[in-house]
């Protein structure tokens, strides 16, 4: 389906005809600053300029694809040379389709086609949106909705329960001391739960609780910390992996909540665990690396902390895969699920984001932190 729109995309705002004259390597720069697949052709096709992006995509360089025909790339050529007309000839300002990005030695790769106007009557900018990309940035943005959404809920929640908690418990001690001693074994369920759904609500109000201390923070000492603690809770049968980028700066955050995050996601993870542990044969993986040019939570960060825990466990079931941040959902029983919501929370209350991708054989949570 091909959609018509009246403004162009932000790509496209960078007018070509507003940059100075000159070669166009350095003309259109400036596209090689977005993530996205950007080349400016001409009316018939012909490729004025590439970015990096789209170099890396199709694995040819930038001087072989410059001066090539562009529509050569798309298993529907006609599609694009008919949008490239349409735009020369100011049918309007930008159009959007879907097609299927041709690469050498690669699997064709699905894309969202964004042609647009520019300054200049014969040069157009196509920009290429890739599918995946696309639809992880959507779901990064339905986290970030979401885990807000919950902390609203949660804290409204939390407040309701406490009050009216606190009448029944003490309802229940001042019955214990009028009634038959024998009936005591009833006042004291009451108080007992009452006072577990006191520790739960708790719980759930410990982000907004605590204040958040800000000091210098290395996540390597983070990641030992938490193995530490794993390996004194889980002795046997598991074997814990670290793969450190050193070069990784400190950076400033609340040490204790970043703790608690990957605590919760490593104990998790040993407890999906429990078979293989059995057998001897599981794994903990901890992998720290630097990201570059990523965008998540709707901004885009130069640099960025990506720390993977990953385990080797029967994977996420599929019936809640698509809720494990929501509050009191748990894959365990007798999990209180609270764990993952409370480390995204601590990881979002450090500008950052938690992903998890599972299949059966292993789980994968992604934690990424802006750096400076």
């Amino acid at each position: 389906m091909v959609t018509k729109l009246a403004n162009a995309p932000a790509a496209t705002r960078l007018h070509p005809g507003a940059i100075p004259a000159g070669h166009a390597s350095q003309r259109f720069q400036s596209f090689d600053l977005l993530a996205t697949l950007v080349a400016v052709v001409r009316r018939n096709g012909q490729v004025v300029f590439a970015n990096t992006a789209l170099e890396d995509a199709l694995g040819i360089s930038r001087r072989v694809i410059e001066g090539s025909r562009l529509t050569d790339c798309f298993t529907e050529p006609h599609t694009l040379q008919n949008a490239l007309e349409a735009a020369g000839s100011n049918a309007f300002a930008a159009l959007r389709y879907d097609a299927w990005l041709l690469r050498p030695g690669h699997e064709p790769m699905p894309v969202h086609v964004v042609v647009a106007q520019t300054e200049q009557a014969d040069q157009m900018v196509v920009e290429l949106l890739p599918l995946e990309a696309q639809a992880k940035q959507d779901r990064e943005e339905r986290l970030v909705d979401q885990a807000q959404a919950n902390k609203e809920l949660i804290r409204n929640l939390a407040h309701e329960i406490k009050n009216p908690l606190g009448g029944i418990r003490g309802a229940a001690q001042l019955l214990q001391t009028e009634i038959d001693s024998s009936l005591t074994e009833y006042t004291q369920v009451i108080i007992h739960e009452a006072d577990r759904l006191q520790t739960l609500v708790d719980r759930l109000l410990a982000p907004h609780r605590k204040p958040h201390v800000v000091g210098d923070v290395n996540i390597h000492e983070v990641c030992e910390r938490v193995r530490s603690l794993i390996v004194a809770e889980f002795p046997k049968g598991l074997r814990v992996v670290r793969e450190y980028d050193i070069s990784i700066p400190e950076f400033r955050g609340d040490r204790e909540q970043l703790i608690q995050a990957v605590l919760n996601i490593a104990h998790n993870a040993c407890q999906a665990l429990a078979e293989r542990r059995l057998v001897g044969d599981a794994q903990l993986t901890f992998r720290t690396r630097i990201a570059r040019q990523v965008t998540f939570g709707k901004q885009r960060y130069r640099l960025a902390l990506e720390l993977r825990v990953s385990d080797n466990g029967p994977g996420v079931p599929d019936s809640i895969k698509d809720r494990i941040f929501f509050p009191l959902v748990s894959g365990r029983e007798g999990g209180s699920g609270l764990g993952l919501t409370l480390a995204q929370t601590f990881v979002q209350q450090h500008h950052g984001l938690i992903e998890c991708d599972s299949v059966p054989g292993k789980t994968d949570f992604r934690i990424l932190i802006p750096l400076p």
